[in-house]
Formats: structure tokens, sequence, C-alpha cells
């Protein structure tokens, strides 16, 4: 079975634990990298991946025969083979053929520009599109550019991004040269202003934006925050981005704030664990006595946590964080997008039988499950798998948007007026509809510059931050299964 173990890195989640397989062999001293590896060395990776979903995987029971399968062939095609109904249900496992890599990514670590963006088109033609920004990254080459939210790029090296252009334009380029847009009466059209970037390695800061807006004629302290990846911390500070939260919340307490709209529409998950720190800043009447999730494996791993660690092994607390600010909520607005998903899904679904969630945006991604990033004990090479090892359910037991729909909200918006206006504006599109459900009239005259709505020309978000999408990753500090 699994063998967990325990690694001093600073996430408490997935690499707080390294999943490995079972078989006892001579073990090389340094892993094969990407570029010595041959079709030679696909049958034992290939069996290796087969061994580690018969085990883990949460669907093992409807896996093939591995007597009907051709090991030889890629594993990448080979994955494929083993994935349990690919397009409906297990939706994110994933194999790699550099794990150190996907690694970095899943931890927010990356080689980028720093922009995440939604494609829309600009034409009735539906040909050309252009990239609205959703945000920068503190400290990444976009943000030293002088890019910033609501800023559009029209061209990338002199080239119009168009639906058939785009993906090679935005991510195949190390340094590359960005044609900015405006809204221009009814059109958007490309400005004389471009901007040179080069990629840089980027640890992204999930902590993007915090304030209050205090409306003391309405009663009303309504604090704000924008969080775009649950990751607890750096290399260098094992806490650092958990310990911004509680900052957060603590200058909410203090400002006595009892409204909270929480933005995790550009959020895709991460570690479960800064989702329990997040969800206990917010929750009503939690401690940690009180259940924020329950997890769910294969029968082999349910049975064996019961057994070694007691019937409510696999039931998880919320923390007591001192800067809760639950007794002055009875209700949290989260702001969502088809990019919310998994650890997001984790906390709206974790906080609903203590409190009323009132979800604002668009059907969130649909993820209740959970996995861990696999390498080979062995260090034979660089593949890995980021498998499903289970899925999870609020105190209540209820665990019902894992699928292609996800959550539905409570309150439809869609995010289409460009271009966006910064955080915290009281006439965005999505803290607006929040404040008007509040009780609180739209400011006037703000909006002045010209506006325009545009038509999605996919519906998902987008960003130069690789494949940290539709992430939850198991927390760690588990025994060795024997």
């Amino acid at each position: 079975m699994l063998n967990f173990k325990q690694l001093h890195l600073l996430y408490v989640l997935i690499f707080a634990l390294a999943v490995v397989g079972c078989k006892d062999k001579d073990v090389d001293p340094a892993a094969a990298s990407v570029d010595s590896i041959t079709a030679a060395d696909y049958p034992d990776i290939n069996s290796w991946l087969y061994d580690v979903m018969d085990d883990a995987y949460f669907w093992y029971k409807n896996l093939p025969a591995e007597s009907t399968l051709d090991n030889t062939i890629d594993p990448n095609d080979y994955f494929e083979k083993l994935v349990y109904q690919r397009t409906t249900v297990d939706r994110f496992s994933m194999v790699t053929d550099d794990i150190d890599a996907l690694q970095d990514e899943f931890n927010g670590i990356s080689k980028i520009f720093g922009i995440s963006y939604s494609l829309s088109y600009i034409d009735n033609g539906k040909s050309n599109i252009a990239a609205f920004l959703n945000y920068v990254v503190k400290g990444s080459p976009a943000e030293t550019a002088g890019l910033k939210r609501g800023d559009i790029l029209m061209k990338v090296n002199g080239s119009q991004l168009t639906s058939s252009n785009y993906t090679s334009l935005l991510s195949s380029n190390e340094t590359a040269t960005f044609t900015l847009g405006e809204v221009s009466g009814s059109n958007i059209v490309a400005s004389s202003q471009t901007i040179t970037m080069t990629k840089a390695q980027v640890s992204e800061d999930p902590v993007l934006f915090s304030t209050v807006i205090s409306k003391p004629t309405y009663g009303k302290t309504i604090g704000y925050l924008v969080y775009t990846q649950f990751v607890p911390g750096t290399d260098n500070d094992e806490s650092k981005y958990d310990n911004e939260l509680r900052q957060v919340f603590a200058n909410f307490k203090s400002k006595g704030v009892n409204e909270l709209v929480l933005d995790l529409r550009f959020n895709p998950g991460g570690y479960i664990s800064s989702a329990e720190t997040l969800a206990s800043l917010i929750g009503t009447g939690v401690s940690s006595s009180k259940i924020f999730y329950k997890e769910q494996w294969n029968d082999k791993y349910t049975a064996y946590w019961q057994k070694t660690q007691g019937a409510d092994a696999l039931n998880y607390t919320f923390l007591n964080e001192a800067n809760n600010i639950g007794s002055t909520l009875n209700r949290v607005f989260v702001l969502t997008s088809n990019g919310t998903a998994s650890a997001s899904e984790l906390v709206i679904n974790g906080l609903k039988p203590y409190m009323s969630v009132i979800k604002i945006g668009e059907h969130t991604a649909g993820k209740n499950l959970f996995g861990s990033l696999i390498s080979d004990d062995q260090e034979r090479w660089k593949w890995g798998a980021y498998i499903m090892l289970g899925q999870t359910a609020n105190a209540n037991g209820e665990s019902d948007y894992g699928t292609v729909n996800g959550m539905t909200p409570d309150y439809e918006v869609e995010d289409s007026t460009v271009p966006y206006l910064p955080f915290g504006d009281e006439n965005e599109t999505l803290l607006r509809k929040a404040l008007d459900i509040i009780g609180i009239p739209a400011p006037e005259g703000q909006r002045l510059a010209a506006t325009k709505n545009v038509d999605s020309f996919r519906k998902m978000l987008h960003d130069d931050l690789k494949t940290k999408d539709n992430l939850m990753i198991r927390r760690g500090n588990v025994r060795a299964i024997p």
C-alpha cells in the first residue's frame, strides 16, 4: 500500500507527504532526467502507474485488468486508460514526466509573466479576441511593467490574438511585446502603448487584496478579500501567506466588520490546510471541536484509517483562530466563477452548516475530490501522477457539487463588462451585486470611462501560471501503511 513519507518542506499537505509505491527494488541515487527516458522505459513506468492506481485510486475497483493493457505505449496515453470516466467524474487526475516542475507549479512557483486573464471576442465575426486582465501577480514581471487589473492585451509580438493562435502567442514566448487595447465607442481597438516582458520565476502571494468598506449610515462595515490560491507559505517562511490571512482578519476584527465578501472567483484551489485556516477565520461558532469536513477514501484506506486512528479518523475540525470574526457575522458572500474550484468549494461547503453562504457569480468548477502528487520511491525517473484519493463532505454529510455543473450561484452574474474595475471599487460588477443585497446603494458617477459588454470566448479563466487549476491537495501527518 501507499507509503506516506514526511518531508521537511513548507507545505502541510501534498508535499508534506510524498506518496510512493510499494515494491522493493534497488534505489537509483538520482531520478532519470526527462530527456533520458526512452520508449524502453515505458513498460516499467506504466507498471508503476498501474500499481499506484490499483492501491490508492478512489475508483481502483473500476480499473481495467492490467493484462488487457499495452504497457509499451506512452505513459500519458496509458494513464488515460486508467482514469475513471474522464469527462464526467474524474476530470482532474493527471500524469507528468517532470514531477519537480509540477510540484513547483502546485506550490504557486512558476516561470511566468504573472497575468491572470479572461478571453473574450472583440468582433462580431467572433474571430479576434483579447485578453482582459483579471489580476496581476505581486512581484511579477507584469507588475514591474506596470500592468494592472482592467488592462486589455490585444496583440503579442505584433500579431492580433485570435481563437486559433492565442495559445501559442500567450504561452510559447519567454520574452514578448504586448500591445494594449482600449474601449473606443462601441469597439475595442489597439492602442499605441506596448509593454515588453520577460518571464521570471515567481512565487505567487495569494492574499491579493483586502479592504474595509465603512457604511455607518447603514450600520454596515464590510470586509472584502480577494484570495487567489490556497498556499500556506514559501520556502523561507512556511506560514507566510496563512499569517497574511490572519493579519487581514485581525484588521477586519479591529474595525468591527459585520459583513464579509470573500472573492474566490480566481481561486482554483490548493492546500486543504490553508482552507482550514480561512474557514476557521470566518465561521460562526466554529472551533476545534466542530467538524469542518469529512474524507471518504477507497474502502481499503477507509478501513485502515478507522482501524488505526479510530472511528473519527476521517473527520477534520476547524482551527481555533484568535482573529475569527464569526461572532459578528451570520452570513458570508462568496464571489465565484467557473474557475472557483476544489479547496475554494471546500470552504463554501464546509461553512454551510454554520452560517448562510451566499454565492454570487457563475457556476463553480465542481470538484469535491482531493488528491496527492505521487512520485517513484526508487527515484528511477521524474514521472509522477496527481491522482484522486477520495472526496470530501461537510459536517452534514453534504457533497453534492462534484459534477460539471459545480455549485449553482444564488445570484447568477456574468462578469462581462470591460474594462474590469479595480478590486474594491463599489461599482465593480460582482462586488456591486453583494453590496446591493446588503442594502448599500451604488455611488453615483464613478464609472465615467467608456465600457463594453463582451462575449466570452470560452467559459473559463486563463493565466500563465500553468497547472495550478482545480487542486485540492490532501493534508499530511499520517502514518505509513504496512
